[in-house]
């Protein structure tokens, strides 16, 4: 139920790879230096300790994109630097009078991980309904299909599931029909581990939730009326 989409992905991308370009040079350059005769475990505890590095090089990177995201979402101010408009960006009304996100609908993913339970996100003070939690989505794409968009705005706010959406089994859906604007919830479970990372100022926390925990939450309004229909939708794959 997004209003922005991501800018940090590239950050954090260009992070990793940086840090990994430089594990590689540090691992030819450790390996080069050893005599012919050296043992070979010498050049191999020196491109791991290389690896090392690398990775938490990478780490503190995506943490600090992280930490500058949640700040900005727990201010009332739209955040300054905001990317470009999206094709379905814009306000439109529904057949219930109110104002809705998402020129040609909206999508969010309901993303279950078996051991921990559903991503939720803390969603933006600066958004609609600020302060309150729901799932990763927002505004579909001209021509993107509800699937799509959920999964494409969950990796872009939250980093998961992959961007081409492998390593999730998607389950159901769900559609709230407004006539003139819809919201899909799109119900799917992780096929493997996933580690959600702040990646834009929509979020001020991204957490796994026990499904018997969720009406512990303040829940965002649609969340909230639609939450008895979406776990009746997936008790039949737990």
């Amino acid at each position: 139920m997004s209003i922005m989409s991501s800018s940090e992905n590239e950050e954090t991308r260009a992070g990793r790879e940086a840090a990994n370009d430089a594990a590689e040079r540090n691992s030819h350059s450790s390996a080069g230096s050893i005599a012919p005769d050296a043992s070979n475990s010498a050049a191999n505890d020196s491109a791991e300790r290389n690896a090392r590095a690398a990775n938490d090089a990478a780490g503190r990177v995506e943490d600090s994109a992280a930490e500058r995201n949640s700040q900005a979402a727990k201010s009332t101010r739209l955040p300054d630097g905001r990317p470009p408009r999206r094709s379905g960006d814009g306000w439109t009304y529904g057949s219930d009078g109110k104002k809705h996100w998402g020129l040609g609908g909206a999508a969010g993913l309901m993303l279950l991980d078996p051991e921990r339970g559903v991503l939720m996100q803390h969603r933006a003070l600066w958004s609609v309904e600020g302060g309150t939690w729901g799932f990763p989505g927002g505004a579909r794409d001209v021509g993107e299909s509800a699937v799509d968009a959920a999964i494409r705005e969950s990796w872009e706010e939250a980093g998961v599931p992959d961007q081409d959406g492998s390593g999730i089994e998607i389950l159901d859906t769900h559609v709230l029909d407004l006539e003139t604007w819809s919201y899909t919830t799109v119900i799917a479970k992780t096929l493997r581990r996933f580690e959600a990372v702040i990646n834009d100022p929509e979020s001020i926390q991204l957490t796994w939730v026990p499904l018997d925990e969720l009406t512990d939450y303040p829940l965002h309004p649609g969340v909230a009326a639609a939450l008895p229909t979406l776990l009746d939708l997936l008790r039949p794959h737990l």
